[in-house]
């Protein structure tokens, strides 16, 4: 097994000799400006990457990451995906959202298999966010789920105030998209 922290650091490393001095302009700019003009929510497989999906620099995504890319529908009381879709909304202003699925996730074969998540209750609770995406579906297969879940999940960000708003004003749109691993296709299944 490799020494994780090691490699790690070794990176770091390599990006401070390399990629940064190569893209000093960029990050001085970056340092005093923070105006992305998308929010990507995506899953939190270490496959799915978004800025190398979506081949953006440094700044130019704001980035939501977790398990199944679900974004629980909103409710009084604060959360960590609410709160970081309100600010990229209502604070950076962006004019995007995708929602990102993507093929072989975890999640979702969870669902679809009906996997005992007994051991793990903190991700069957989670899943529970997802329990709209079958109606999403056009038919039971994992594909499907997928695709239906990245549609439930738009319908459950509607719900955030700051996201209908803007939706209202026209000042925001809503993307769905899936991507396949293996192919780097990326389908857009928005509604």
């Amino acid at each position: 097994m490799p020494d994780t922290p090691h490699v790690l650091a070794e990176g770091v490393e390599r990006f401070r000799r390399g990629a940064f001095p190569a893209r000093a302009d960029l990050f001085t700019r970056l340092a005093t400006t923070h105006r992305p003009g998308t929010l990507f929510i995506g899953c939190s497989d270490a496959r799915v990457v978004p800025e190398l999906i979506t081949q953006s620099e440094p700044g130019e995504l704001f980035v939501i990451r977790t398990a199944g890319n679900l974004v629980p529908a909103h409710t009084p009381g604060a959360d960590g995906v609410a709160a970081s879709v309100e600010y990229a909304v209502a604070v950076l202003g962006v004019g995007d959202i995708v929602v990102c699925g993507h093929s072989a996730c975890g999640a979702m074969t969870a669902i679809a298999e009906r996997h005992d998540l007994g051991a793990a209750p903190a991700v069957a609770a989670w899943l529970r966010h997802a329990d709209a995406a079958p109606a999403h579906a056009d038919t039971t297969d994992l594909a499907a789920l997928v695709r239906g879940n990245v549609r439930a999940q738009l319908a459950n960000l509607a719900t955030h105030p700051s996201v209908a708003r803007a939706v209202a004003r026209r000042r925001l749109t809503l993307h769905g998209w899936v991507y396949d691993i293996p192919t780097g296709t990326v389908e857009d299944v928005t509604p």
